[in-house]
């Protein structure tokens, strides 16, 4: 347990327990305390190969902090993304891990109040669906491309009314 120095850390060895022994991790005290009195949305995304495996988050705090936040996330990730199968033991040597802490939301009333380099992105459905994509993300170059790309993620159909919000995030990745 002594070897979680790093918020990916936690999230790998919060999927290997769970995959290989299907465990929640239990960390101690004295892990991380530098978010062991925060509390924030957190995104966790795995990695295979350089390919999306899985990614599961939270847009606002449902843990009492952010480890827990990310130990519940990482589970979801690996064991309950729709777009994928659950992650199994023998792939576990070939993934990365990638944490982001989300800032809380702001809403936009313009696309012109939108980076997707800087800000990812909530879009809401005048039926409720809400679509999220986060900042930064390979392939998204323009704001068009990140509400387009978040609307389907929700099952938002073209000409429907939406609303946005956008939100900051800090990122950690394993290399």
């Amino acid at each position: 347990m002594n070897d979680i120095r790093k918020i990916t850390d936690l999230a790998r060895k919060t999927v290997e327990l769970f995959v290989t022994e299907n465990k929640v991790l239990e960390v101690p005290n004295d892990i991380l305390p530098e978010y062991k009195d925060k509390r924030a949305g957190v995104f966790v995304t795995i990695y295979k190969n350089g390919n999306l495996r899985g990614c599961i988050g939270t847009i606002m705090p449902t843990e009492e902090n952010i480890i827990k936040e990310v130990i519940r996330n990482a589970i979801s990730s690996c064991s309950q993304d729709p777009r994928f199968t659950k992650v199994s033991p023998d792939e576990l040597n070939s993934l990365k891990y990638s944490v982001s802490i989300l800032m809380p939301p702001e809403p936009v009333n313009s696309l012109k109040d939108l980076d997707p380099s800087k800000y990812g992105v909530i879009v809401t459905g005048q039926y409720g669906r809400r679509g999220l994509l986060l900042p930064r993300l390979e392939g998204i170059k323009t704001v068009e491309e990140q509400v387009m790309h978040a609307m389907a993620k929700a099952g938002i159909r073209l000409g429907e009314k939406i609303s946005l919000s956008r939100f900051e995030s800090i990122e950690y990745k394993e290399e």
